[in-house]
């Protein structure tokens, strides 16, 4: 035992060095080139760049090449786009994730006023047991999960563009199938390397994590705000520390984003498949090539439905690239509007293809932090949402993050009773919501509703009382 632990360690330490290596090649300037497979390497070295990647299948003809510090970056791009074999070429800026408090104290934690009645509740949830007081939470109540799976229980794969997912997750396992991990370019999706051993064994306890809303250099946003972990042993430790540690291993502060996420779409569509793309490392580093690769990436292999719980400021001609590929496949995008509190028009939600999602509470009221206006499609609870986080554990997480992968859900459930239904099409049935106003397009999230207008039955709004 005393062995495997020592090498899991050692293998562990090889993975960290790797991301280490990979994040310092990224200290050149990065562009996305549009050329020939057949010609980039003779462009690469013709204008002395470094080819990095070329993306496969439908993002083929797609490459990524270093520009090295020493040389006069606006010349080389400028040298690029007289070439007549380049199509196009913008920059793909590594981005960095400070700890960031700029967003105000709407953004801390809440952990102290979670119902502390029913952490001995096991209940049983389509094929396993989960904790009581993720499956009855009363967000679920308010987008009547219930009463949706009276009409469909999800279909087909929801691609979650995210820092990976834990596939050992018992709540999460027999739904999981295998993506991609593109920070490391090797399949699978999991985040379980991004973990990395402590000094030493003492530490066993899950830590209840106060961090708050990483913010992206470049002003890509992963819309997480804080996530607070609850001990399935019943207890709960709270601390301050940015980098939460379970089991004995470090965790990078964006680390267990995508498992929040996929658990929030398996409360929704329990029988839908997930598919881990992981283009975000768990300490919340990425770029704009990364981002369109996994988007890529899951349409080709057979995503219905792309969640993407991150933002950013500006568009980009290959995402749109990207965006309308996937659009002209038929898959359904969601996109978190950002926490802001604003009334922004951030990217990939502000695309017309891609539903962008604002957060309400428990009382439809839209989330102080919670962007609205025109970029905003509709609205679904994202404050105080229970759901599943690495070590088989559970965590609480407030921001349009945690709002989006319940309308990911959601176009799962439209897919399971219409498996050719489009964008458009499921955007329609959405619609068929709560009416709040504030800004928040269609209104609050109802599942019922949107389930019967797929259906061709007339949707009916689901009464909803304070004591439910």
């Amino acid at each position: 035992m005393r062995w495997g632990s020592l090498m899991m360690r050692h293998t562990l330490r090889i993975t960290l060095l790797t991301s280490l290596l990979f994040l310092r090649a990224f200290a050149q300037d990065h562009y996305l080139v549009r050329a020939p497979v057949s010609a980039i390497g003779q462009i690469a070295s013709q204008h002395g760049l470094t080819l990095v990647r070329s993306l496969s299948g439908s993002g083929q003809g797609l490459h990524v090449v270093s520009v090295p510090n020493v040389y006069n970056a606006a010349q080389l791009v400028q040298g690029l786009k007289s070439d007549p074999r380049v199509q196009w070429v913008e920059h793909d800026a590594a981005l960095a994730v400070p700890e960031a408090v700029a967003n105000g104290p709407q953004l801390r934690s809440h952990s102290g006023h979670l119902p502390l009645t029913d952490f001995q509740n096991m209940v049983y949830y389509f094929g396993t047991f989960a904790w009581g007081a993720y499956v009855n939470q009363p967000a679920a109540s308010l987008i009547h999960t219930s009463g949706s799976h009276q009409l469909a229980t999800g279909q087909g794969i929801v691609a979650i563009l995210d820092t990976g997912v834990d596939f050992t997750h018992p709540v999460l396992f027999s739904s999981l199938v295998m993506g991609y991990d593109f920070t490391r370019n090797w399949t699978g999706g999991s985040d379980a390397p991004d973990l990395v051993p402590t000094l030493n064994d003492q530490s066993t306890t899950p830590i209840l994590d106060q961090s708050t809303t990483p913010i992206l250099d470049d002003s890509i946003v992963l819309d997480q705000s804080t996530t607070p972990i609850l001990d399935d042993d019943n207890s709960i430790v709270l601390s301050q520390s940015t980098t939460p540690i379970l089991d004995g291993y470090k965790a990078p502060h964006a680390y267990g984003h995508g498992t929040m996420v996929a658990g929030l779409i398996h409360l929704v569509a329990p029988t839908a498949k997930l598919m881990p793309v992981k283009v975000f490392s768990s300490d919340g580093t990425s770029s704009l090539s990364l981002v369109i690769a996994g988007i890529y990436y899951a349409v080709d292999h057979g995503a219905k439905v792309i969640n993407m719980s991150f933002s950013f400021a500006g568009t980009s001609q290959e995402l749109t690239n990207a965006i309308n590929y996937a659009n002209s496949q038929r898959v359904i995008m969601v996109a978190s509007a950002g926490n802001n509190g604003q009334a922004l028009v951030l990217y990939p939600a502000g695309y017309s293809q891609v539903m962008g999602i604002g957060s309400t509470n428990n009382q439809d009221v839209r989330s102080s932090f919670s962007n609205f206006g025109s970029v905003i499609t509709l609205a679904a609870p994202g404050e105080g949402l229970i759901t599943t986080y690495p070590f088989n554990h559970y965590a609480a997480g407030w921001g349009t993050s945690f709002s989006t992968p319940l309308v990911s859900g959601a176009a799962a459930l439209l897919v399971d009773i219409n498996s050719s239904i489009t964008e458009t099409q499921a955007v329609q049935a959405l619609s068929n919501a709560i009416s709040i106003g504030q800004g928040l397009g269609a209104g609050q999230l109802d599942l019922v509703q949107a389930c019967q207008a797929v259906r061709g039955q007339t949707p009916t709004p689901t009464p909803w009382w304070p004591w439910q």
